[in-house]
């Protein structure tokens, strides 16, 4: 099937309205009608080749919610209506440790929503800035929030989950003191999302212009980290700190605020290398550096299902297909709260 799509012929034009083919549907696949897909910054890296193997052409997205059109004659967990989801995983070995315990987003053989290799056309994975998508049931996702809310539930198919996984992973909850650093696209749900599990949230921000807003986001404490003094004032008292900014910076700062046995989860994907921490912040109080990558499919269908019990969803900012590029140089200097997100009804239009 022929669908409008936008993307990148090669890394240094603008994305374009494309043409794109799915494939027919499989007797375990679910085809949606995708209606909005979040916009990742990873998405400006892959289609600007500033991460190595980009393949073009490059159609980004993998925040992606929908309805569903058809299904394959084998698939018993979805009809045509559903409100569903797809995240950044399409497909993995399905056999591994890792997918026989949820966790297919540490497969080996995990294949991502796009510039994945695939037996489809055109041999790799095109992702959501397209009007539709074709994916194995395993992979889907059930959206439980009401369709009103469902551009600001697309966001959480990344920036959700990629916050989620630590949070739950060590236990963030009544009790627990955790930090997240960076109130962007990631740090915005970070702090949402521990608020609601019941921790204490400390919000740490370069901009002193930030703090109401974190505050707004759910923060009990908000640091800005240019000032010592306020650092200070924590030293030593974190179970978890989760750190999403995608810029190299010094990681000693963060490691000191953490208690014996406290971890520094690191979920932001800078372009080039942290400096090397130092190792006595690590051994004299046994501190770790940790590192987690979205999460698997029941993992994040808990996540959603969550979200929707507390009526969680990203601050977003709805644009049409043709300000992609404009929004690609906003997100860049920061200028966005929280999160843009595509209205996939407009691809059409930008033909």
């Amino acid at each position: 099937m022929i669908v409008n799509a936008y993307g990148a012929t090669s890394g240094d034009r603008p994305l374009e309205p494309l043409q794109i083919t799915r494939r027919d549907l499989g007797a375990h696949d679910v085809r949606i009608a995708i209606a909005y897909c979040g916009v990742c910054h990873s998405d400006l890296h892959q289609v600007r080749a500033e991460w190595a193997g980009t393949q073009f052409p490059c159609v980004p997205g993998h925040e992606i919610v929908g309805r569903v059109e058809a299904v394959g004659a084998h698939v018993n967990g979805f009809r045509a209506g559903d409100l569903v989801g797809v995240g950044c995983i399409v497909d993995s070995c399905r056999h591994c440790e890792e997918c026989d315990s949820g966790h297919e987003n540490y497969c080996d053989g995990m294949v991502g929503t796009y510039n994945f290799p695939t037996t489809d056309e055109p041999g790799w994975t095109l992702g959501g800035y397209s009007g539709q998508i074709v994916v194995h049931e395993r992979y889907v996702l059930r959206v439980r929030h009401p369709a009103e809310q469902l551009a600001g539930v697309a966001p959480l198919l990344c920036a959700g989950i990629t916050t989620w996984s630590p949070l739950k992973h060590w236990q963030a909850g009544p009790g627990k003191k955790v930090g997240i650093v960076g109130i962007g696209g990631l740090g915005h749900m970070g702090v949402k999302l521990a608020h609601a599990l019941g921790a204490h949230v400390v919000a740490f921000t370069t901009s002193d212009v930030k703090r109401d807003d974190a505050r707004a986001l759910g923060a009990d404490e908000v640091v800005v980290s240019r000032y010592p003094e306020e650092m200070a004032v924590h030293a030593k008292s974190f179970d978890l700190i989760v750190n999403t900014v995608a810029a190299p910076h010094s990681l000693d700062a963060y490691l000191t605020l953490l208690k014996r046995d406290g971890t520094l989860t690191l979920v932001g994907a800078p372009a080039s290398p942290h400096p090397s921490p130092e190792v006595f912040n690590l051994i004299f109080k046994r501190r770790a550096i940790a590192g987690s990558m979205i999460g698997g499919i029941p993992e994040t269908q808990e996540m959603l299902d969550f979200c929707a019990e507390h009526g969680i969803v990203s601050d977003i900012e709805l644009i049409r297909a043709d300000q992609i590029n404009e929004s690609y140089e906003r997100m860049l200097k920061g200028d966005v709260k929280y999160r843009f997100v595509i209205d996939n009804a407009t691809l059409a239009a930008a033909e």
